[in-house]
């Protein structure tokens, strides 16, 4: 299957069905945290769509993941910053595609260096699956298949419109 056979969906509408999707789940005391890149700008608008009144969380799990020792870090490494108690808070992570699940195992651990919570759901853009672990997202804006050697990235324009883009999948892209 090449990148021209393969129609991805519009980023923005997708925003739009997980918002309706997750806005009779979520209470005042819910809070997102949003995996670093992609993930985190997902995160920011979903926030700001369901209108939660606790500051949005970031978090790059990269010191976390069970490949660490192999392939070293992503370059922009970035610090994770939760803004908020996690102890016994109903938590949504946030990522923009989902693919293996290894990068939602290593967020997961690092989460539990914060506290407790008292509930982790997920929440994808977009779920590719090739999944090497038992992980589910309980909010999915779209299921798309695309082969190993494509990688689907989320893009953020200069006002902050969303799209999504095939690429080449690298050695890292496998990683997610």
């Amino acid at each position: 299957m090449s990148e021209n056979a393969i129609k991805l969906p519009d980023a923005e509408q997708l925003v739009a069905v997980l918002t309706a999707q997750m806005r009779p789940h979520v209470t005042p005391q819910t809070a997102l945290v949003g995996i670093v890149t992609g993930g985190a700008w997902l995160a920011e608008r979903l926030h700001r769509e369901l209108g939660l009144v606790l500051p949005c969380g970031t978090l790059d799990a990269s010191f976390y993941r069970d490949d660490f020792q192999e392939k070293g870090l992503k370059r922009g490494v970035r610090r994770s910053e939760i803004p908020f108690d996690v102890e016994d808070r109903e938590l949504i992570l946030v990522d923009d595609v989902l693919y293996t699940g290894r990068t939602i195992r290593a967020a997961i651990n690092e989460l539990f260096d914060y506290g407790r919570p008292a509930s982790i759901r997920l929440a994808a853009l977009v779920d590719r699956g090739g999944r090497e672990l038992p992980v589910a997202a309980q909010f999915v804006g779209a299921v798309i298949d695309v082969p190993a050697q494509l990688s689907i990235e989320l893009q953020r324009a200069a006002d902050g419109r969303l799209s999504l883009a095939l690429t080449p999948a690298t050695n890292q892209d496998r990683a997610g």
